[in-house]
């Protein structure tokens, strides 16, 4: 984990790993509760008898968009900044879902901040370079660029 105290203290960390959160396990809990807030209920992550028949190795699969917003709770074991007074979400670049996450995966995220600027109105804007791994799965789930504002205190 970096933990540094004001956020201008980022910019001396341009290019380097910040470095990995702790495993989670994306339950069917977890899926059911998504589909429900998004009405995103197709059957692919909510329908655990019918995935045992017809999906590939006979899971459910977490929402794409599940495994993204997991990320902010991830983020607070790899970056802490102790002065700040906001984190803003700003956006999301380049963002591919390369692997299916099945129903109790443990899934963690790796973080790089690939680029980091003070803004005109006292905050300043980092680009953090993302990777969700999927444990015991050669490929990523996602891959993103995440962008986020901190203004300090």
């Amino acid at each position: 984990m970096l933990a540094v105290d004001h956020p201008k203290e980022l910019l001396a960390h341009v290019s380097k790993p910040l470095g990995t959160s702790a495993w989670i396990t994306v339950t069917q809990a977890m899926i059911d509760d998504f589909a429900r807030c998004t009405g995103d209920d197709n059957w692919i992550h909510i329908d655990v008898p019918r995935a045992a028949r017809e999906m590939p190795g006979g899971k459910t699969i977490a929402h794409g968009f599940l495994t993204l917003s997991l990320t902010p709770q991830l983020t607070r074991e790899i970056l802490e900044v102790r002065q700040a007074a906001r984190f803003i979400n700003y956006g999301v670049d380049r963002l591919r879902f390369i692997s299916p996450v099945p129903a109790g995966s443990r899934i963690r995220l790796s973080q790089t901040l690939s680029s980091g600027e003070a803004r005109e109105d006292g905050g300043y804007r980092i680009v953090l370079a993302s990777t969700v791994e999927i444990a015991d799965t050669p490929r990523p789930a996602a891959i993103f660029d995440k962008i986020v504002l901190i203004y300090p205190r």
